[in-house]
């Protein structure tokens, strides 16, 4: 505890010293309006209502979504029944959503609260989906076998451990192993109001394993979205109040060696990386303090940005959708499957446009 205390009190005294409202405007993006920029032919995914915070799209077609996140200080629209996660299948003309069923007698679906997903493939095809979740605002990850065929998840396992005490994302890189963000240093709910307000950049990434577990990379104000190449050799990481994404470069001991970083005039949040050309996909937040304090009549605005060739001098970065909350509030996801883009939120909708 005494070591906890000096900790935090030099933290905070010397964040004060860094002029902390300006720090603050900064950081949240208070100023930034949206230009928008639209696509042909979006429409709404009937049957998601109250979040879209993360997604995977398998080779498939088939999509995993997480919904229902309750997370402290965003809005929620369902804040009084459990998270679930919903299937869809973008080989439909008109796809719609489904809730997966979750069998296992030891799971606790009443305080099911998912947050980031992760999809791994076995080589006799089995998937694996690897879930954060918070239970009564704990963290857990919990492994799940897809059952196609009775549009079920069995629950496997429930992972916890004292270096994933403040999970955000995750990708899977096994059926048991990953990395992790976690977006605060402290369990504190008070402190981690002012961790964030302060912008102690604290935060970190766990690589996980039945047999071994240890951060490998910190320093990090509110590490979000994680994911890694096409190859396997790169691990990209979105640090959000920062407004970059990391590069690093994965070694065969699961350590990482930071390469580079983009900066953004956005909140970058969850990353998808399209297998076939590695291009980046990002849900972001253009104006942070909208989605952190919610107001419904001036909601959280919406921006995805593609970014092309992201390990060269000179990465294309474009915004390939962005709109003021009008029609979506509060984007973290974008993915693409064969010419169609799919756009999740915190707590709103989700929606699926032609590129």
């Amino acid at each position: 505890m005494g070591k906890m205390t000096v900790l935090s009190l030099l933290g905070l005294g010397l964040a004060f010293f860094r002029d902390p409202w300006s720090s603050y405007q900064t950081r949240f993006n208070v100023f930034r309006e949206v230009e928008p920029v639209e696509l042909p032919n979006c429409n709404f995914v009937k049957g998601i209502e109250a979040g879209s915070e993360d997604l995977e799209i398998l080779s498939n077609g088939l999509v995993f979504v997480s919904s229902g996140l309750k997370y402290p200080g965003l809005k929620s629209f369902e804040h009084d029944k459990p998270g679930k996660i919903l299937l869809m299948n973008l080989n439909e003309e008109e796809p719609t959503v489904l809730e997966l069923r979750i069998i296992g007698s030891k799971f606790d679906l009443s305080s099911f609260n998912p947050h980031g997903i992760s999809t791994f493939t076995d080589e006799d095809n089995t998937v694996y989906l690897l879930v954060v979740n918070h239970p009564d605002f704990k963290s857990t990850v919990e492994l799940f076998k897809f059952q196609e065929e009775e549009k079920s998840l069995l629950h496997l396992k429930t992972i916890r451990h004292k270096l994933l005490p403040n999970m955000n994302d995750i990708v899977a890189v096994g059926p048991e192993h990953f990395y992790a963000t976690n977006d605060h240093y402290f369990l504190d709910p008070f402190l981690k109001s002012w961790e964030l307000y302060l912008g102690l950049a604290w935060s970190n990434v766990v690589y996980y394993s039945p047999n071994e577990v240890q951060m490998v990379a910190d320093g990090y104000d509110f590490a979000n979205g994680i994911n890694i190449s096409p190859d396997g050799k790169y691990v990209y990481v979105a640090e959000l109040m920062a407004h970059k994404i990391h590069v690093y470069e994965k070694h065969a001991n699961w350590t990482l060696t930071p390469l580079k970083h983009l900066d953004f005039n956005t909140l970058v949040d969850n990353i998808s990386v399209d297998p076939v050309t590695g291009d980046l996909w990002v849900g972001c937040h253009p104006n942070g303090k909208k989605i952190f304090f919610y107001d419904p009549k001036n909601p959280p605005p919406s921006e995805v940005l593609r970014i092309q060739d992201i390990l060269s001098e000179e990465p294309k970065v474009t915004v390939v959708y962005a709109e003021n909350g009008t029609v979506l509030q509060g984007s973290t996801v974008a993915s693409v499957y064969k010419g169609k883009l799919l756009i999740g939120t915190v707590f709103h909708k989700a929606l699926y446009c032609e590129l």
